[in-house]
């Protein structure tokens, strides 16, 4: 899906905002829309896309179906997975349906000739991993995982300047996504039920572990449930720490907490700390700051939150993904359009999903898991 005239822009920021290049609209890549709750984000997301356009949405309700075509004029919406998968104006599948329903239609929009873009956890089941990628391969498609925090301003700070050695070599990495979730049961009930936190919540500070640690040889995990979980019939651990070693023997953790009364003026949702040879760095969200000390010993502290502020919230509700998703989705597209590689893919989300499995693995064992 290569594009004579684009150029990718890569990492810079262009005015408010980072930019990953920009199409006339009628040649941007159409994305489809599949589960309008979350999904709905996305729609609004994409206004804001240099790459992509909303062409399709697809969700069983129907008021859900009206609401997107509000967000969306023209939008094409229906009930019928099959019907949006047929159209010749989708080329991405955006996914943000309950998880267990992930892994078939991801398989059936690879058959469609349909690229994808997935929301967290990419799938909570391993042993489909070995179809998927036979499924990728056949029909030549790519995946990206909706891992939204990396794509957070924040985070990407800290990704640039990490990769140009600011911070020399990770030797530990510590992170964490805390958040009183009441809310989130009362939205998807099947959540109680049908997965596990270690492969919700705690997908966003696994993810950044593996991002900096690599391959990981070994995890230990402790948990618990809540009393807000208990109140809710949760019977997994909704509280979770997770320690990792690497193979070439980093140290990293991933913590949530997930019925906690939170302390927002004092910690973040979600940090990300940096511990390096040369430097620290730490990144939060939702605020759009990045904290960090490099080899000179000064210390500096970015705030976003001007400049990005109505890019990433839109409006005074602060964490609503907006700019994440729609870095996320342009990144993606931007790969598609060069030919260039995306992050994180296919073989990132599911070696992410195997590192979660580990984790509740090690949960119900009492014992160190080795991978």
């Amino acid at each position: 899906m290569s594009h004579p005239d684009y150029l990718p822009t890569g990492r810079p920021v262009v005015g408010k905002r980072r930019s990953w290049g920009l199409l006339p609209e009628a040649e941007r890549l159409g994305v489809g829309v599949v589960g309008l709750h979350e999904g709905h984000t996305m729609l609004v997301a994409l206004r804001a896309s240099g790459l992509c356009r909303a062409v399709a949405g697809c969700d069983l309700d129907e008021a859900k179906r009206a609401d997107a075509v509000n967000a969306t004029p023209g939008l094409w919406v229906n009930a019928d997975y099959e019907r949006l998968l047929e159209r010749d104006d989708v080329d991405i599948v955006a996914i943000y349906t309950p998880d267990a329903l992930h892994a078939g239609q991801i398989e059936a929009a690879f058959k469609a000739g349909k690229h994808v873009l997935c929301t967290k956890p990419l799938v909570n089941d391993v042993s489909v991993a070995e179809r998927l990628t036979a499924a990728a391969k056949e029909h030549g498609k790519r995946l990206q995982v909706g891992q939204s925090t990396r794509f957070y301003e924040p985070f990407l700070q800290q990704r640039d300047l990490y990769e140009e050695g600011l911070f020399g070599e990770v030797e530990c990495f510590d992170a964490h996504y805390n958040h009183r979730m009441d809310w989130y049961y009362e939205k998807s009930p099947w959540t109680v039920t049908e997965t596990h936190w270690a492969y919700l919540g705690l997908s966003h500070p696994v993810d950044l572990v593996r991002w900096y640690l690599g391959d990981l040889s070994s995890v230990q995990a402790v948990g618990s449930i809540s009393q807000l979980g208990l109140r809710y019939g949760c019977t997994k651990p909704d509280v979770i720490a997770a320690q990792f070693v690497s193979k070439e023997g980093k140290i990293g953790r991933a913590f949530g907490h997930y019925g906690f009364t939170e302390l927002s003026k004092g910690r973040a949702l979600i940090e990300g700390l940096l511990m390096g040879t040369k430097g620290t760095s730490l990144a939060r969200y939702p605020e759009l700051r990045h904290t960090y000390v490099s080899s000179d010993g000064v210390e500096h502290d970015d705030d976003f939150d001007h400049a990005f502020g109505g890019y990433h919230y839109r409006h005074e509700l602060k964490g609503m993904h907006y700019g994440e998703f729609c870095n996320c989705i342009d990144s993606f597209a931007a790969a598609l359009l060069s030919g260039g590689h995306n992050s994180p893919d296919l073989v990132e989300g599911l070696e992410t999903v195997r590192v979660m499995n580990a984790v509740v693995r090690s949960l119900e064992t009492g014992q160190t898991v080795h991978l």
